[in-house]
């Protein structure tokens, strides 16, 4: 009988393995090792900012905030609605987007550059009208800039909120300024650079954002609906609980998840408790290639 260690190593490594097979693909191990493994200049080492919050757990509700913070633009939502497939794929269109933030941020700078030519070339071809009849275009750099503020805001509020030690207040301001290096390379143009930029950004944008049909649907399949079976779905709530308690108050009331100020630490909590048990099953998958790394 195998001892209550190796017991819980072995389920730290599957759950980790799983985990990170929904968030980057079956061939997680092949990419992570080009994307960490590959000789080449980086634009970041594991000391700055940017390298830390994209690492860590905190990133799973930060992205749920992300996602849902984003929706509340109609011109952006109506993009993610008429053309990621999000509702036929969102395994896929999540893992595209966990490989985006990965090459950029961990990979060489030829591989980070390549892969945001692709997404620029895709963005080309993303357009169309809105539920209202208004044009829109992914390669708009408002609609990039709107996209990458609420990126930002939401990763770096995560990792303040759940993360082992917060960045300082200087480190704060040096995550925003090393993100906006891959936001301009896309194509944004109004990319704040201090942590008072980004909060100032986010309530520039305030008028032009509404909860419309399509995003409050987004948010409804996010949170109630997700493609997961039955016996997921508890973790999935700890991390979702999370990234909504990350949302400012307003986005929260927009998009209908309202939350009375005694419950939001509350849900804070829950979401630190689903951020440390990714960060456990994350750290096994990490063990195993450390323990292949030896042995080879």
């Amino acid at each position: 009988m195998l001892p209550v260690t190796d017991l819980s190593r072995r389920a730290q490594q599957r759950l980790g393995a799983a985990l990170r097979a929904r968030v980057a693909g079956d061939d997680a191990a092949q990419r992570a090792a080009v994307i960490w493994g590959k000789p080449g200049e980086r634009w970041f080492t594991p000391q700055d900012p940017v390298w830390r919050v994209h690492a860590d757990a905190s990133m799973f509700p930060g992205g749920v905030a992300a996602l849902l913070l984003q929706s509340l633009h109609p011109l952006a939502m109506a993009g993610v609605a008429g053309h990621s497939g999000y509702r036929a794929d969102p395994w896929g269109r999540l893992q595209r987007t966990s490989h985006f933030l990965a090459t950029t941020t961990f990979g060489t700078i030829e591989d980070a550059e390549q892969t945001i030519a692709r997404v620029r070339s895709i963005h080309e071809r993303v357009r169309g009208r809105d539920e209202r009849g208004r044009p829109y275009r992914a390669s708009d750099p408002d609609l990039l800039s709107w996209v990458h503020v609420a990126e930002a805001y939401s990763f770096l509020t995560a990792y303040q909120r759940f993360a082992v030690e917060p960045l300082t207040a200087a480190e704060a301001d040096t995550y925003v300024e090393q993100a906006a290096v891959v936001a301009r390379l896309l194509g944004a143009t109004k990319v704040p650079t201090t942590v008072g930029g980004l909060e100032r950004a986010l309530t520039a944008y305030r008028p032009d954002l509404e909860a419309t049909d399509a995003a409050r649907d987004a948010a409804r399949f996010l949170l109630l609906q997700p493609p997961l079976p039955l016996v997921a779905r508890p973790g999935y709530g700890l991390i979702t609980t999370g990234g909504v308690a990350v949302l400012p108050e307003w986005a929260r009331d927009s998009l209908g998840l309202p939350m009375a100020r005694p419950l939001a630490p509350v849900a804070t909590g829950i979401g630190r408790f689903g951020t440390r048990a990714v960060r456990w099953a994350m750290s096994g998958v990490a063990q195993e290639r450390q323990l292949a790394a030896d042995l080879s």
